[in-house]
């Protein structure tokens, strides 16, 4: 149950599924509620516009007081995206410790010394603080971003050794077939059949390898969505985006090496012992 204005709605962005949002020329709407659309589907109504819902005001008495739904909104997540949308009511009541502000200026130290000064003019005993809505939602995904930080450096680590490996791999294996290139050149082999022999093996190596990570990778990321009730769903796109970066790179570790055995001269790798 939150306590707002006419403004609220609209200065937060939200949307109206049904009915109408709060208005100041309204006196009424004192008696008004909006609700999302989680606490409609929780009542049960048909149509919620204009039904009635009840606040227990004196639970000694028995007192309850009556507001007619004038609205629903739809559902916005007000909580971690780990949690289902929860029902909620909002009511038009002045709130005395809170305000709320959609701001646009590039000089934010000079408009929140404006904010300040004019809150100790109205409220010189109440504290004043404030956060900015943006900061206070990333502060909730602040393990995701740590762990999204770690897992990019231990991925660029394991690209870097991974490539330095291919490198080692592809010199020690122009070095074996030195004749052999040579031998080819002679027989008339282009750069590029030479480049394409090389590289043939090394990529099979990482198609193989793309094949066994795939599944494993696809099955953490499952697991680890699970945890969210609103997520994303992991795409096969992904998979072959990657899977071809992954080629691309090891293409380019392989190739400057393969170039650089099928540019030699052939004489001297025929003499070669």
């Amino acid at each position: 149950m939150w306590t707002v204005d006419a403004d609220y709605i609209p200065t937060l962005g939200m949307t109206m599924a049904k009915g109408r949002n709060f208005s100041k020329q309204m006196l009424t709407d004192s008696g008004a509620v909006i609700i999302n659309e989680a606490a409609a589907k929780l009542l049960g109504f048909p149509d919620p516009v204009n039904q009635k819902v009840y606040t227990l005001e004196d639970i000694n008495a028995n007192k309850t007081k009556a507001f007619t739904i004038v609205g629903v909104v739809k559902n916005f997540n007000f909580s971690s995206l780990r949690e289902q949308v929860t029902p909620l009511a909002l009511f038009m009541q002045e709130q005395n410790g809170r305000i709320a502000f959609r701001i646009n200026t590039k000089n934010i130290p000079a408009l929140i010394s404006q904010v300040e000064n004019k809150w100790k003019t109205m409220a010189p005993s109440q504290p004043f603080s404030y956060s900015f809505m943006n900061d206070d939602f990333n502060n909730i995904y602040q393990t995701e971003q740590k762990i999204g930080r770690l897992f990019i450096s231990f991925a660029v680590f394991a690209i870097l050794i991974a490539c330095l490996g291919l490198l080692g791999l592809v010199a020690y294996a122009a070095e074996q077939r030195t004749k052999e290139i040579g031998i080819r050149k002679v027989l008339g082999a282009s750069i590029t059949n030479i480049v394409t022999m090389m590289s043939r093996d090394f990529l099979k190596l990482v198609l193989i390898a793309s094949i066994i990570a795939f599944p494993l990778a696809w099955y953490a990321m499952h697991k680890w969505l699970q945890d969210f009730a609103y997520r994303i769903s992991i795409s096969a796109w992904i998979f072959v985006g990657a899977g071809l970066i992954a080629i691309l790179i090891a293409f380019i570790t392989i190739g400057f090496q393969a170039i650089k055995a099928a540019v030699a001269n052939p004489v001297k790798s025929l003499r070669t012992e």
